[in-house]
């Protein structure tokens, strides 16, 4: 796509600009386009809040997807269902599966695996994202909703967007919060300089809030949480907590990581909990009104095993 920016046009930010040419891509998208450096400004890669002035040459190549759904084989992929209508349907999503295709996972995703359950899925999430209304990272587990009509997901996309649906996470967080609850409200943005992580910044994040509550300490050592947030930044809670001293448990990313727990003993009888692979968050409650028959309707699932399991050690940690 090659544009040149018009005297009505200009002032607009980049992402805006581009959103009114670009039809059928989402202004994240194209955000994301522009900061992997698929548009450039008068030869130069830019930012998406770049103020276009009246004259710019602007180039925008959007990169081809990895896969069409054409070519996507379902393929079974570990999930339970919780609820399936005509509508939608309600699964828990176990850990370690990626919810959709994208670059270096494009096999084994739980769209994979949706396909293979079912052909009905709305098309509104484009060819890599077929039902897709929501996401959980690879290694949180939890409770999700996928549309199977295009109205479903109309209907599901205006209720996250409006704030209607709820959605209860528990982390398990390093060390103990010394409120009984609390609430972050910090922006969050792309990482200055680690491009694939995100950040707690003013400059360039978007408004993120997060609400917590303790539901047990364990030994002092670690807490389990309550957590609800009331925006879906990508990587929220995770990068919430970490900025109030408290990362999650087996995070990787924002944490102390895997290799933090080797060797590693607790309280006066050096408990040993052993390796933890993951980031210990939870989806535990989703709570949303049914897009045809309007009725709410609350799901809630257990911890997967390996969660169950440390919750267990931790528990014979507090109290030794």
């Amino acid at each position: 796509m090659d544009l040149n920016v018009a005297r009505e046009e200009a002032g607009k930010r980049l992402d805006i600009f581009l959103g009114a040419h670009a039809k059928g891509l989402s202004r994240a998208r194209i955000q994301q386009l522009i900061r992997s450096g698929a548009v450039h400004v008068n030869n130069s890669p830019s930012k998406p809040s770049y103020k276009v002035r009246e004259g710019d040459h602007v180039v925008f190549s959007t990169p081809p997807p990895p896969q069409l759904l054409e070519e996507i084989t379902p393929e079974k992929v570990p999930f339970d269902i919780l609820f399936e209508d005509h509508s939608l349907l309600v699964l828990s999503k176990p850990p370690g599966v990626v919810v959709h295709p994208a670059p270096g996972h494009t096999r084994a995703t739980l769209v994979h695996g949706l396909l293979n359950h079912c052909k009905d899925l709305s098309g509104i999430g484009g060819t890599l994202r077929p039902g897709i209304v929501h996401r959980l990272d690879k290694d949180t587990s939890g409770v999700m909703v996928v549309a199977k009509t295009d109205a479903a997901h109309q209907d599901l996309a205006r209720q996250f967007k409006e704030g209607q649906i709820k959605k209860e996470y528990h982390a398990l967080v390093h060390g103990v919060p010394k409120a009984v609850c609390g609430s972050i409200e910090l922006p969050i943005g792309r990482h200055p300089k680690k491009r694939k992580e995100m950040a707690v910044t003013s400059s360039s994040g978007r408004p993120a809030i997060t609400e917590w509550k303790k539901i047990r300490e364990y030994g002092g050592y670690f807490s389990l949480l309550s957590v609800h947030i009331k925006t879906g930044r990508t990587h929220q809670i995770r990068v919430h907590l970490s900025y109030m001293g408290h990362p999650v448990a087996g995070d990787p990313v924002y944490g102390y990581g895997k290799n933090w727990w080797k060797g590693r003993r607790f309280s006066p009888q050096k408990i040993a909990l052993g390796p933890v692979g993951r980031q210990m968050l939870h989806a535990r409650r989703l709570g949303f009104h049914h897009p045809v028959s309007k009725a709410y309707m609350t799901f809630e699932v257990e911890y997967p095993q390996d969660m169950q399991d440390l919750l267990k050690r931790l528990e014979i940690l507090e109290r030794a």
